[in-house]
């Protein structure tokens, strides 16, 4: 799944319009942002990986681990089956240790403002020493507009993401988190060495925080 230069710069070129459009799947020789996302961060993993808020059919784990892994959400969403819903966030029903790698793709500010350091500390449990973490979110104001534009598109055209009108969006859920705020939660959490990684072909609007378990 992984794109190759020519791919990686024509997606450069045409991020406005990938951006506005915002489709689901990759299409006409171009990445959906999903997709784009899911590239940057396989990268980065090795091993059995856990994604925590895997979303519709478990796709990171699916399509872009060869399955090496489990997806886990508190949503039903389409293409989950019960082994991938998470009936208590502050409670992973796996053992200490279980996962060389920790995901949250574009949804750790979903996470209710309460629960989000019981919840980084049983992804830290679950990850072996020297296991990594990876956690992507977006510029402010990106994540700001692309929110908007998703409402905007599924109240007048009838699109249908796998977003926040899906499910709900509850009152300690934000829009998007600040990059501080993301770094005290991972290190109260016991995670250390966190580096932040753009994402180039989003012209910087996105990346993510990776770090280690010591």
């Amino acid at each position: 799944m992984k794109r190759n230069h020519l791919h990686a710069a024509i997606d450069f070129v045409t991020f406005p319009v990938r951006a506005f459009v915002l489709f689901e799947k990759d299409a006409f020789g171009l990445s959906a942002l999903s997709s784009e996302r899911y590239d940057y961060v396989a990268r980065e993993i090795s091993g059995r990986c856990l994604d925590v808020g895997c979303g519709r059919y478990n796709r990171f784990i699916n399509e872009y681990l060869g399955g090496n892994g489990m997806g886990i959400d508190v949503f039903p969403y389409e293409g989950l089956t019960e082994e991938n819903i998470l009936k208590d966030i502050r409670h992973f029903p796996f053992e200490d240790a279980a996962f060389d790698a920790v995901t949250f793709i574009a949804n750790i500010n979903h996470i209710p403002r309460e629960d989000r350091d019981a919840e980084l500390a049983e992804a830290f449990r679950c990850l072996k020493p020297k296991g990594k973490i990876v956690v992507t979110m977006g510029n402010a104001l990106a994540e700001i507009l692309i929110h908007k534009l998703v409402l905007f598109y599924e109240k007048f055209l009838g699109a249908d993401f796998e977003m926040d009108t899906k499910r709900g969006m509850d009152a300690e859920e934000e829009y998007y988190l600040a990059d501080a705020e993301i770094r005290s939660r991972l290190t109260r959490a016991g995670f250390r060495g966190l580096t932040k990684k753009y994402f180039l072909t989003q012209w910087g609007l996105n990346h993510m925080l990776v770090g280690w378990k010591p």
